[in-house]
């Protein structure tokens, strides 16, 4: 019997170690990819604020670019009607100028 509870002992003591070997080796990859989606998941808040950001940039570039566009618009189409006013008639164009005389 002496020799039976050696063998059975010396099993459980097998079991025992790999069953720590096997919990320590699954723990340290839980800390591993606790780690990892830690990382993952501050990286993606850094992105999706900067893409929000950039966003935010282009609507204000776009809404600048409207309001200067339509501008430039208005300015173009009051040249065109007076260009077209003073070419008809309609109104008439007064230049205040002074000549200088020309020396020889």
């Amino acid at each position: 019997m002496n020799r039976v509870t050696a063998i059975i002992s010396a099993l459980v003591i097998c079991i025992i170690v790999c069953l720590s070997w096997a919990v320590n080796h699954y723990r340290d990859n839980a800390i591993t990819y606790k780690a990892q989606r830690d990382k993952n998941a501050r990286e993606l808040k850094l992105a999706n604020a900067a893409i929000t950001d950039m966003q935010m940039r282009q609507r204000d570039v776009a809404a600048l670019d409207a309001k200067y566009t339509k501008e430039l618009a208005d300015a173009k189409a009051e040249n065109d009607a007076l260009r077209d006013d003073v070419a008809a008639g309609r109104r008439r164009l007064h230049i205040k100028a002074v000549c200088q005389s020309v020396r020889e």
